[in-house]
């Protein structure tokens, strides 16, 4: 875990030599039920600490994720940036979302067999989620490595963003003209376009960014709209 420890050190991030052989273990469970559902397409030991767990963690540079206690990651899939995020920061809580049901029950077993008691994870669509109580507006950070483009992304996340809290989308270089695309969307959902974070690792060539809207209004009743139509019709 070379590239992990790296990264822990440039980010700041206290550790215990113990975290290590969790996130070994978190790596291997990930790649045995992967041979039954698809959950990740890096299976090179080395790639998949670099593109999953060191990725996970580069959000910890902006300054709200240090000040967040409640943190929900939207389309986490096998559980990035939730679970890296939640073994790193056992004072925080994350809250994690899919859409499909066996991806959940999976990470559920993952997370028990790490023994998280910070994690939790939910299956359900985030048009239908953000519309409950529960949910709705009751996190200070959002989190998405989704594969979608912002305008659609930030109508799935800022819904469950408190007033003053933050939403972070990964996204690879080259940004320009999404975060345009999205302008829009951004302040008809309550927020405001905030800042890019990258932080270069020695030696990784990751040129990954985290583009971050501050929430600062509530999101109004009528967003996000019925499952389907954000894809279809983005607000642009």
């Amino acid at each position: 875990m070379k590239y992990l420890r790296k990264t822990m050190e440039t980010l700041k991030i206290r550790y215990d030599e113990s975290v290590f052989e969790q996130f070994k273990l978190y790596r291997n469970l990930v790649l045995q039920w992967n041979q039954k559902v698809n959950l990740t397409a890096i299976k090179d030991p080395d790639d998949f600490e670099i593109m999953h767990f060191v990725d996970s963690l580069l959000c910890c540079v902006h300054p709200a994720f240090e000040k967040g206690e409640n943190v929900i990651d939207v389309g986490t899939g096998a559980g990035f940036p939730g679970i890296p995020l939640g073994l790193c920061f056992p004072n925080k809580k994350f809250t994690l979302v899919d859409s499909l049901n066996k991806r959940i029950k999976i990470l559920n077993q993952i997370i028990e067999e790490l023994g998280l008691q910070n994690v939790t994870a939910v299956h359900g669509r985030a048009e239908d989620l953000s519309k409950l109580m529960l949910y709705r507006e009751k996190y200070d950070i959002c989190l998405s490595r989704a594969v979608a483009d912002l305008a659609i992304l930030t109508e799935y996340c800022l819904p469950f963003i408190k007033v003053g809290g933050w939403f972070g989308a990964y996204k690879s270089s080259n940004t320009e003209e999404e975060i345009k695309r999205s302008r829009k969307a951004i302040q008809l959902l309550g927020g405001k376009w905030g800042t890019i974070t990258s932080v270069p690792i020695e030696g990784l060539d990751l040129n990954h960014q985290i583009l971050w809207i501050n929430k600062i209004k509530p999101t109004t009743a009528k967003y996000p709209r019925k499952a389907g139509i954000p894809e279809k019709e983005p607000l642009l």
